[in-house]
């Protein structure tokens, strides 16, 4: 590197040193005030005690009777540990058997409408998640279309509950996080050439052993992409199972805000956030790796 190309790197890095250091103080420090509250006491009446403690890290998994002082585990909150990764996973898994052939629909359309199907598909986003979310409750709810249509149709005599259920949040997060699933399956099959396909058909493969054998390998990277965008988002999911769950089916999400709302206790809902956000770099780094190992094999 010539001096008059390190003088350049340089004068670049002091041009962007500002926005750099905004952007690190803007990322690194509500993250670095969480790290510290977790390993605080909980105030009296909310925040915290400024006395080193691990309490809230043992009452992740952990509670103690209040009459003995004897240790048991924190079933409510392995229970709601559980619940946040099934629905994760869950919304994952729906929004690909959904997703898959609708990006394949579209990417199979001609050229001059398939800009008009991926608008369709980008115009959820221009609506509000809460107004989304409160109209798929309208579908879901006792008195909803859901029910009413059914009824008419004879096919039930009494409305199904559904509102207020683990269903009923996994049909939201579904609804809301399906575009996250098609647009990166649309991309990848895109560049799928569909000569292979044929080729496939030609050797007498069946439907399902061209998707299985030809299609998802080499659609794979798009797969892994959207399964990333779907998890992470749905893991610390809030809205959709505050409204649809009605309180009583919290997630990961929910939990934190209660801690730091009503529960009043800072350091358990720093806690818990901390390790909400291990359980985000671990699905990342396994994507990382996943899309590594694909460009590794072309």
């Amino acid at each position: 590197m010539t001096a008059e190309e390190r003088r350049r790197a340089r004068q670049g890095w002091l041009l962007s040193a500002p926005a750099l250091a905004l952007l690190l103080a803007g990322a690194s420090g509500p993250l670095l005030i969480v790290v510290v509250y977790a390993f605080l006491e909980p105030g009296e009446y909310s925040g915290v005690e400024w006395k080193f403690s691990l309490e809230a890290w043992f009452r992740v998994l952990f509670e103690r009777d209040i009459f003995d002082g004897t240790v048991r585990l924190a079933d409510a909150h392995l229970s709601i540990f559980w619940r946040s990764v099934k629905l994760s996973l869950l919304t994952t898994l729906l929004t690909f058997v959904f997703g898959l052939p609708t990006a394949w629909f579209i990417a199979t359309r001609p050229a001059r409408t398939r800009m008009l199907w991926l608008f369709l598909i980008t115009v959820p986003f221009w609506t509000n998640l809460l107004i989304r979310t409160f109209a798929i409750m309208e579908v879901l709810r006792n008195e909803g279309i859901l029910n009413g249509a059914l009824m008419r149709l004879g096919l039930i005599s009494s409305p199904i509950q559904i509102l207020y259920t683990d269903v009923a949040v996994l049909i939201g997060m579904t609804y809301v996080y399906l575009p996250l699933m098609a647009l990166p399956l649309y991309a990848a099959i895109e560049r799928f050439d569909m000569r292979m396909a044929e080729a496939a058909y030609d050797l007498y493969a069946s439907r399902w052993q061209v998707l299985r054998k030809v299609v998802l390998p080499i659609v794979r990277p798009g797969v892994v992409a959207g399964s990333i965008l779907v998890f992470v988002p749905s893991l610390g999911a809030y809205v959709t199972p505050r409204v649809l769950g009605g309180g009583k089916n919290m997630m990961i999400g929910n939990f934190i805000e209660l801690q730091f709302g009503a529960g009043r206790n800072w350091p358990l809902g720093a806690a818990l956030s901390l390790i909400l956000l291990a359980m985000v770099a671990c699905a990342l780094t396994i994507y990382v790796r996943a899309a590594a190992r694909a460009g590794a094999d072309g």
